[in-house]
């Protein structure tokens, strides 16, 4: 099929208010920001064309919107520079997958809702509890189809999860403790060196990285957060902090070879050896892996700053205490100075202890004093890899949810996500406060 004839012609042809029907024909979908995210959904759909296309995208960037452009055969008249110039066409797309930059979120959400796309929200939804409020408010007017991209919550590993707790097999829940482990070349990258190193450009810490693990929490525990506290600083990435001898950067600094925070290692590291640190490199070079690409951006680019002299402000730690309506209590640190490595959760019940890393899952039953593992991996891969088949799965179920007539697949929608987002607001009022903060 030629994109230009995948769209609708009218727009009583798009999917509308009524969402309770099956559609006879592919969805229709619009990426808004062809960066790692909107790329990875775009791929996603690739894998089953019978189900959804992409027939549109806005990046302001030229080459890695022509690049996308050629990969998912999308017409020029539909090639954006500008989410805000995809606006200025009629509705062009039944979906419109919404992955720029976080403070971007507010504008084009609303926006897109106003003229009837149906909406996939890259977290978080948006960078004040206001603007959070006024998606929500525009998307309910509309009757809009809103999913926010809380993967987690549709991963296999959390649905076996929350099947052994609805079965009794620790008993009544307690308390939660949940780690997550940012790892420490992954936050320099993001949070110091990168697009959420600063809070008045994107958000805090706790929302731009864990309203993913806020959100589960609150999900697994099944109750609404009454009372929340939080600590935390930026303690580390800081001038006073550097190493004698540190120059601005890395690629002139007599410690980049012995420094654990080195952008040259890093990226050299993932141009040369692959791996995990190759999806940082290609961030940086937009794609490029070469020599001249890496060894440019560390020169000249934002990511070739040293970690200590960089302009960074979000903090590089922070822990969250919740308790919820029904007594459960629950703990959560998400920290910088860690190995990338998997989240790492307790629960405590009333009959045993569950404890999980994304992917396996170990139940001890007081009674019987017996462990029982349970692997929940569909291929072998890591947590670590697509969120363990969260990103496919929730993509997936939106797809299907709307495809099939079936909206009550998402699990991700309005009011569940709006609920967890308040709550890492609260969390941000009471670590600048001190004081325990009520919702």
């Amino acid at each position: 099929m030629n994109p230009t004839t995948a769209t609708a012609t009218a727009t009583d042809a798009f999917i509308t208010g009524d969402l309770s029907r099956p559609l006879g024909r592919p969805l229709t979908l619009a990426i808004l920001g062809a960066g790692a995210r909107g790329a990875a959904y775009a791929d996603l759909a690739a894998k089953r064309p019978e189900v959804a296309r992409v027939i549109a995208v806005a990046d302001p960037r030229e080459r890695v919107r022509s690049a996308f452009a050629t990969k998912h055969h999308i017409a020029p008249e539909f090639q954006f520079a500008h989410w805000r110039d995809l606006l200025a066409q009629p509705r062009l797309a039944d979906v419109a997958v919404i992955a720029v930059q976080d403070a971007e979120h507010v504008a084009a959400a609303i926006a897109l809702a106003e003229l009837g796309y149906q909406l996939l929200l890259e977290k978080p939804m948006a960078t004040t509890e206001a603007d959070c409020e006024a998606i929500a408010e525009a998307a309910r007017r509309n009757r809009t189809a809103l999913a926010v991209c809380h993967v987690m919550r549709y991963t296999p590993y959390t649905v076996k999860l929350k099947q052994l707790l609805l079965e009794g097999a620790i008993g009544d829940i307690v308390s939660i403790q949940h780690l997550e482990p940012i790892g420490h070349y992954h936050f320099a990258h993001s949070f110091v060196r990168g697009n959420w190193r600063r809070e008045d450009e994107s958000s805090s810490l706790l929302l731009a990285k864990s309203c993913h693990d806020i959100d589960w929490i609150a999900d697994v525990a099944g109750q609404r957060v009454a009372k929340v506290s939080s600590f935390g600083s930026l303690t580390h990435f800081r001038p006073e902090a550097a190493p004698e001898g540190a120059t601005d950067r890395c690629v002139t600094c007599p410690l980049q070879g012995v420094c654990a925070y080195s952008a040259t290692t890093l990226y050299r590291d993932g141009l040369h050896n692959g791996g995990t640190k190759q999806y940082f490199t290609r961030i940086i070079t937009a794609g490029e892996l070469t020599e001249e690409a890496v060894t440019a951006a560390l020169t000249d680019g934002p990511y070739g700053r040293c970690v200590y002299h960089s302009d960074n402000d979000v903090a590089d730690h922070q822990v969250v205490n919740l308790e919820f309506d029904g007594g459960i209590t629950a703990s959560f640190t998400l920290t910088a100075f860690t190995p990338l490595e998997n989240r790492h959760t307790k629960i405590f019940g009333t009959r045993g202890q569950l404890t999980g890393d994304g992917r396996h899952i170990e139940v001890y039953d007081f009674r019987a004093e017996t462990r029982t593992v349970l692997d929940t991996s569909l291929d072998g891969s890591s947590a670590a890899e697509g969120h363990a088949g969260g990103d496919e799965a929730m993509f997936n179920t939106y797809l299907d949810a709307l495809h099939r007539g079936r909206p009550e697949l998402i699990v991700s929608g309005i009011d569940a996500s709006l609920a967890s987002h308040r709550v890492v607001f609260a969390a941000e009022r009471a670590r600048h406060s001190g004081a325990v903060v009520e919702l």
